[in-house]
Order: structure tokens, then sequence, then C-alpha cells
């Protein structure tokens, strides 16, 4: 598991940690596991480090420390490397005398420090470290923009991005690869930050942390929550999980999450709806029940909403009524948004809601969050979210529903965030693009509901699916990187459930996290 901590608490963790130690070893650390990074990266793209062309964007502070200390211990390895200062007068003194003493080059014009930058065969980016907010300083803007062609690493964080969130406020400089340091940071993980990262790497430093506010699952974590039956199992100990899903207008959704469902885990489906008939011909061994949930029999969690049309309203309150885990999707969402918080009020089961960003906005124009959110203005809390907003505010957006709803929250987009009423969250490190296809959102559901009917907390049951939904979708292609179809990606959620189960790493993509169906 990838444990990702807030800025305050990695700073107290350092201060901790540098009383006990003699002055400079925590920096020095952090430089030794940089340098070893980059000049393995040097190595594999030039086959040594020595005479290689090396820039280190240097700021203020001990960022800009950290990556003139790790630019000395390039250039006694013989590398070629010029240091522009960002902040002449605030250099780190000490990264500063180091980096001159292994024979380094220092300039300050920042005309010649753009053409070394954009002939380097590799750039240190010591802008803005962890506690850094909003864009790129005027005098640091145009290596956002200008031409490279060398690697760029980031220096524990992509200078503009907001470690803490994600969210970059204006212009940032995009890295190839992020080193960080002693633990992973959420704005590593979440878009539209994760996006400026390219491939994160942790190097220890000793810090001592509490547990992790942000963490992102992997096989071993997946692994250990997938429901196994035993030897005394039947389909009914297993789980049934009930789905209220699909209208004369989207049968289709009815069948996509039914495929999601009946390869998750639950011991058997349970369907209720207008597609019955198409229902039975594809899958003869899902149970249909006319009617909706409230005369469906007994299940142990309920998908609501999926191509529901004008019948979600009924189904959403039928399903509500029941004590069991309830997800809601789609439609049932609409219907929610129009009810608001209210309408989860007494639940006693878990609520699961599954929103795009779109469907976010209704959400939280539902329970009257405006986008100021607590902080905001009178005109700005009563105006209505805009998907944009939230879209590139993805962590607060999430811990904001799940809060105003009570309920567990998985917020699908380009980075899929699941958090629940605590405002503890879960990031999937899967995922593709290509998963923002049609109906691909409705696997999900089923896949999700089933895991809940199983026995998953709503929390693990949202990140589970995210995990398998996306890992599917590698599967799907011939040809890695091409389009797939949602019922492919049903069609192959058994192989990346093996996947998980026999431990194999996924494919190599970014590094980055991504996202699940919108």
């Amino acid at each position: 598991m990838r444990h990702a901590h807030r800025v305050e608490v990695v700073r107290a963790a350092e201060a901790e940690l540098m009383a006990r130690l003699p002055e400079g070893t925590l920096m020095q650390r952090a430089a030794t596991g940089l340098a070893v990074t980059c000049a393995r990266l040097l190595t594999r793209r030039r086959g040594r480090v020595y005479g290689s062309r090396v820039v280190v964007l240097a700021g203020s502070g001990d960022n800009g420390g950290d990556a003139l200390y790790a630019g000395a211990e390039l250039a006694r390895r013989g590398a070629r490397v010029t240091a522009v200062l960002l902040a002449p007068g605030w250099a780190h003194g000490g990264g500063l005398a180091a980096l001159r003493a292994a024979r380094g080059r220092v300039v300050v014009e920042q005309e010649v420090g753009l053409a070394d930058f954009s002939c380097a065969d590799l750039v240190l980016d010591g802008i803005v470290g962890i506690g850094g907010r909003g864009g790129l300083r005027p005098e640091a803007e145009p290596y956002a923009r200008a031409t490279r062609t060398g690697t760029v690493v980031a220096v524990d964080v992509p200078s503009g991005v907001d470690a803490d969130t994600g969210e970059v406020a204006g212009a940032a400089l995009r890295a190839d690869v992020t080193v960080c340091f002693g633990t992973y940071k959420p704005g590593l993980l979440i878009d539209p930050g994760a996006s400026y990262a390219g491939a994160v790497q942790l190097v220890g430093i000793g810090l001592e942390l509490p547990p992790a506010g942000v963490v992102a699952l992997q096989h071993a974590d997946v692994a250990d929550l997938l429901p196994v039956p035993g030897g005394e199992s039947d389909k009914y100990r297993r789980g049934v999980v009930g789905v209220a899903a699909g209208s004369a207008r989207y049968p289709g959704a009815a069948l996509l999450a039914v495929a999601g469902a009946l390869r998750g885990g639950a011991g058997a489906v349970r369907y209720v709806g207008t597609a019955a008939e198409e229902v039975v011909r594809r899958f003869p061994e899902a149970l249909v029940t006319e009617g909706g949930p409230a005369g469906a029999g007994r299940v142990q969690a309920w998908v609501v909403g999926p191509g529901g049309g004008e019948g979600a309203g009924r189904a959403l309150a039928e399903a509500l009524a029941a004590d069991v885990p309830v997800l809601v999707d789609a439609d049932g969402l609409t219907e929610l948004a129009r009810l608001g918080p209210g309408a989860l009020a007494g639940r006693t089961a878990p609520t699961l809601l599954t929103p795009h960003t779109g469907e976010a906005a209704r959400l939280l124009a539902g329970a009257g969050a405006g986008a100021g959110g607590e902080g905001g203005t009178r005109s700005e809390q009563t105006r209505p979210p805009a998907a944009d907003e939230l879209a590139a505010a993805r962590l607060a957006t999430a811990r904001r529903l799940a809060a105003a709803y009570r309920a567990t929250v998985l917020l699908k987009g380009s980075t899929t965030v699941v958090a629940d009423p605590s405002g503890a969250v879960r990031v999937n490190p899967t995922g593709t693009a290509w998963l923002a296809t049609a109906g691909s959102g409705d696997v999900l559901a089923g896949l999700a509901g089933s895991l809940l009917a199983a026995g998953l907390s709503a929390p693990d049951a949202a990140a589970v699916a995210a995990y398998l939904h996306g890992l599917a979708a590698r599967h799907t292609a011939a040809v890695p990187g091409a389009p797939v179809t949602a019922s492919e990606v049903a069609a192959a959620l058994p192989a990346a459930w093996n996947d998980v189960r026999a431990g194999a790493a996924p494919e190599p993509r970014s590094g980055r996290p991504g996202g699940t169906g919108r």
C-alpha cells in the first residue's frame, strides 16, 4: 500500500527526526537518494553519467538545497552540471557551496538557463518544494513552456503542484519522474497533479509517521480483501446482490450492471426492472423478479440507478428502505440530488455513491454546498458548483460529498477517489483513460455492489472494484493502449481477479494513478 501524508504531518516528522540527528543529515539522505535515481536515469539514457549535461533549477529553501547537493554528487561523477538560480539571494548556501566545490557551473541569467534547460540530458526541478502554493512565479514560468529534450526529475513534488491536494492553480513544470522523500504526498497520486508527476519513486529518509489519510492499494492489499468461498459456502451465504437498473431507453445498462455483478464475488444476482427478458436471455444464471426492490426477496446489497430512467426514484426509495448496503449510481444519483442528504437520514446500513463530477455537482447543489464550500462567500456558497471546478479539486470534492451525505463516495474520473465520511481516502492506481466510454460505469456499479453483498465494507468494496475495473481494462485490448468497450471490460474481470490473486504486478504505465468509467 502506498501511504500519502499531508505537508504539515511531514514537516512535524522531519522536525522530530532532525532534532535527533547531526545537522544536515536529513538533507544529505534526501540528496543522496535523489542523486542515485538521477544517475540511474542518465545511465539508462546515455550509458553513463560522465559527460552528461545536467541542469539544476534551484529555488529558495531546502528543496533547492536538495537539488543542489544532488547536482554536486552528479558533478563528482563527471556530469557537466549547471545550476540556474531562480532566487539568487535565497539559494541554499551549503548546497551552493557543495556544487561549486564539485566544479559545477552557476548562472543567474535566465536566458542562459533556458538555453541550457532545452538541451540538457537531465533537469532537476528544485524550484518549489512541498510547501509551495499556487502556480509558478513569473521568473519560473518560462521553464514550464520551454521545449526540452531531456528527462525532468521533480524534487519531492513538481513545481506548481499543490502537494496536499494535487491542484494546479497556474503554470507548473511537468516531470517525467518525481522523487519524493519519506512518504508519498497526496498531490502525487491525484489528478491534475498526478499527471504532472510522471513515475513516482519513494526515497526513505527515516521518518516516523502516523497513519496516512490518503492511500493507494496495491495487488497484495486487494488480494487480501477479495471474497473467497469456503467449503461450507452456498450461493446465499456468499451473498445475493440485487440490481435495479435499465429502462426502455437504456436496456443495455441493465445487462452491463448484471455483467459486473456476476463477476464480483457474490453467490447470486437478483435483477428487477424492465429489461428482465434481455437479462435472462444474456445471463440465464441471473434471478429475475417482477416489480421493484421491495418485492424482490432477500438480498445482501442493492445496486440502484444505472440507466434507470423515470423508474429510478421508486427503485431508490424501496432500496433505501431496506436494511442492507445500497450503491447509488447514475439516474439514482440524479434522484438523490433532488431529495438531498435527508433521503439517507436514519439509515444504519452503508450507502455507496458512485458519481462522476457532473453528478457530484448536482449532489453538492442538492446538499446546499456551493462552489465556495465552508470558506466561500455567501454568493459563492449559493452558486451551484461547476463540474470542471470539482474535477480540479478531486480530493476536496470527494470528501465534501462524503461528509454532506454521510456516505462513502467513489468519485469517478481521471483519478478515481474513494472517500468515507471520516475523511479517509483511497486513490485508485490502475485505470486508464479508455474507461471513459459508455457503460463502463454500469459495470463498475455492478461489480462494487456484488462486493458489498459478499461482505466487504463500503470503502473496501469501492476501492477493490475500482482496482479490478481498471486492471480489467488493460486486459481487454489486443494491442495495449487501444480503445475498449464496457462489455470487454466486464468479460476481462476474471483475468484481473486472477492477476491479483496470483500476485502478478500490473503492467507498467506512467507510474501515476488512473481513473474508472465516467
